[in-house]
């Protein structure tokens, strides 16, 4: 089934041309069908590089899918096209009335900035609020894993003293759960953060079932009881190129950087890096638009809010 976004958002073109099967607003709106409803919360600088490597996660599932990109961010952006930002994305306002199936909340470069320095953190607090009695299941990625994991449980900040970044190991603990289903024991996933996730402190202070991790990286996936938060630390979403132009940012910025571990070939930046993570990236995508999404939402999204508990499923289903 093809993932339905609107008609002349870049991604479309994009998408089409990796045979990714992508249906126009103006053509789905000619089939009698209801499509998942995702929102995209997108806090990313490069906004058309996130959606499109989101929107490609999104695309491998038998699902139809709507996506809505929302921004909280009026300032005027440096790496986004203006006409862009007015001619895609929603403000809060526009759909606060809404009801959604998924909200991805994307990471952001705020790694070294306190959370009540964050400009938009009000408005932040405010979408993970809105989103218990609007949205099925919420995806945190990487800084607003940390954000929502502020909001919800109240767990404080934590920062490494160097940067995480690279391609790392991490161990299947999620045995028959259904978010980590065709999982290897061990597989690989980029990390590029600041933040850290302890596994003791989040198996201490908080309620969530850590997924995978590992002692290098600490947690990497993690969800609440009622399966409808999900949280991902890493960048399973990253294009094979991605941290290696973060890292060359870094560097002409004079900041320093190591290297990304387990990342180029031989260690040399001069080769071109391989996506190692991909499969992984994809199955997580479709097993949290599977087992969290189309199998607890509600067929008539108006009734979500009172839906409550009702969603909620043991872990042992």
């Amino acid at each position: 089934m093809p993932i339905r976004i609107p008609d002349r958002l870049p991604a479309a073109n994009v998408l089409s041309q990796e045979n990714i099967f992508v249906m126009t607003e103006t053509r789905a709106v000619n089939q009698d069908i209801r499509p998942m409803r995702v929102l995209l919360l997108n806090l990313m600088p490069k906004k058309i590089e996130t959606e499109n490597q989101l929107l490609r996660m999104l695309s491998n599932s038998p699902l139809q899918i709507g996506v809505d990109l929302l921004r909280i961010d009026n300032r005027p952006s440096k790496n986004t096209p203006q006409s862009h930002l007015e001619h895609f994305y929603f403000d809060f306002d526009q759909i606060k009335d809404q009801f959604y199936d998924g909200l991805i909340i994307t990471g952001a470069p705020l790694g070294l900035t306190d959370f009540c320095d964050v400009v938009y953190w009000d408005k932040i607090e405010q979408v993970v609020e809105w989103s218990k009695s609007h949205v099925t299941s919420t995806l945190f990625l990487c800084w607003a894993a940390q954000a929502g994991m502020k909001i919800l449980y109240g767990l404080d900040k934590r920062t490494r003293l160097e940067k995480l970044s690279g391609v790392y190991e991490h161990q299947n603990m999620g045995q028959y759960e259904p978010l980590v289903r065709g999982f290897d024991d061990v597989f690989l996933a980029p990390h590029s953060r600041y933040a850290d996730f302890p596994l003791d402190l989040i198996q201490e202070k908080t309620n969530l079932k850590v997924l995978a991790g590992s002692e290098q990286v600490g947690m990497y996936l993690a969800v609440s009881p009622d399966r409808r938060q999900v949280f991902v630390t890493g960048h399973p979403e990253y294009d094979p190129d991605t941290l290696h132009q973060e890292y060359m940012r870094d560097l002409a910025a004079g900041i320093e950087p190591m290297m990304p571990a387990n990342y180029y070939p031989d260690n040399n930046p001069d080769k071109p890096p391989r996506a190692t993570w991909r499969s992984h990236g994809h199955l997580l995508f479709s097993n949290w638009l599977n087992y969290h999404v189309y199998q607890l939402t509600p067929y008539d999204l108006n009734t979500l809010s009172a839906a409550g508990d009702t969603l909620t499923k043991d872990w042992e289903d």
